[in-house]
């Protein structure tokens, strides 16, 4: 089967997007052999410094760190959204779990600058829990692919899940160390939901939180990653960044937090760290990563000033 390819020129609004998969019809769980060969496409966007500064401010950068590695992922939720409302997605969005999440980032991106965004279909792979499936996201700034990131999905209760079984990248015993602790407010599920747009009930209040099987709302597991990232980045751009992230355990509002870490040696960048986001005793970690990182000179900073 061709890839098909679909212009999306200007996106609905997150609440109608959200509003359109809430009520979609005919979606199945089952028989679902592959995804079909999908590319949705945002030709043109442009990256908002007021949006930009909202988003950092909640995740805990810094302006002196630029433009967030994980910040171009809230770019590519429109389309995100689009495929989980269209005919093509199998599954409805609720009940979809993110699993784990990878960010590649070639070159820094700048306030004002103009992206392509791109977001393909990927592989199907089997869970203990239920089929696990791919979405790859890639922005292009001037035809160069300077950020891209996949995003590993769980679709729960799949009676026969097809393809090779998900494996943890990131299962390994490291001697972590306590470095942070950090807040995650009653309300963060609310003031993250402003600015990158997912305004899923789970997270909002505990009462729409509990209509889906929560004691409490949650915190969004981008929200948990990209805190955490801050923390362990210099105040400075980053040239070059790879993120490598698992969500094992809902992170319930209000919480206290720590981050743990442990450098490793050099690999082909210059900074390389493991990593957990656990709960206050330490017992139990929400998140676990992997962060290696270069600085570079970021030539382009002064034309984007």
């Amino acid at each position: 089967m061709a890839m098909q390819t679909i212009i999306i020129e200007q996106p609905a609004k997150a609440w109608q997007l959200f509003k359109g998969v809430l009520t979609a019809r005919g979606k199945t769980q089952t028989d679902v052999q592959a995804l079909p060969e999908l590319t949705s496409v945002l030709p043109s966007v442009v990256l908002n410094a007021a949006s930009i500064q909202a988003y950092a401010k909640v995740c805990g950068f810094t302006p002196e760190q630029g433009v967030p590695i994980t910040y171009p992922q809230m770019l590519t939720f429109p389309l995100l959204m689009h495929f989980f409302a269209s005919k093509h997605c199998p599954w409805p969005a609720m009940g979809t779990v993110h699993l784990a999440n990878q960010i590649d980032q070639h070159e820094p991106l700048f306030a004002g600058d103009t992206v392509r965004v791109e977001m393909q279909t990927g592989e199907l792979r089997s869970h203990e829990k239920g089929q696990v499936f791919n979405l790859e996201m890639r922005i292009f700034r001037q035809e160069m692919c300077v950020w891209q990131a996949s995003q590993t999905l769980l679709r729960r209760d799949v009676s026969r899940p097809v393809g090779p079984l998900f494996v943890s990248g990131l299962n390994v015993a490291w001697p972590l160390s306590r470095q942070t602790d950090f807040s995650a407010s009653a309300n963060m599920g609310r003031r993250y939901g402003r600015v990158s747009g997912d305004m899923n009930p789970i997270h909002l209040w505990a009462i729409t939180a509990k209509l889906f099987g929560f004691r409490k709302a949650i915190a969004h597991g981008l929200w948990t990653q990209a805190r955490a990232v801050s923390a362990m980045i210099p105040s400075q751009p980053l040239a070059k960044a790879q993120l490598q992230v698992e969500f094992k355990t809902p992170l319930f509002l209000p919480a206290r937090v720590a981050l743990w870490t442990t450098h490793a040696a050099p690999g082909l960048l210059a900074h390389n760290a493991m990593f957990e986001v656990k709960n206050a005793k330490g017992d139990k970690a929400h998140l676990r990563g992997q962060l290696s990182y270069s600085m570079g000179s970021v030539a382009c900073a002064n034309a984007h000033a």
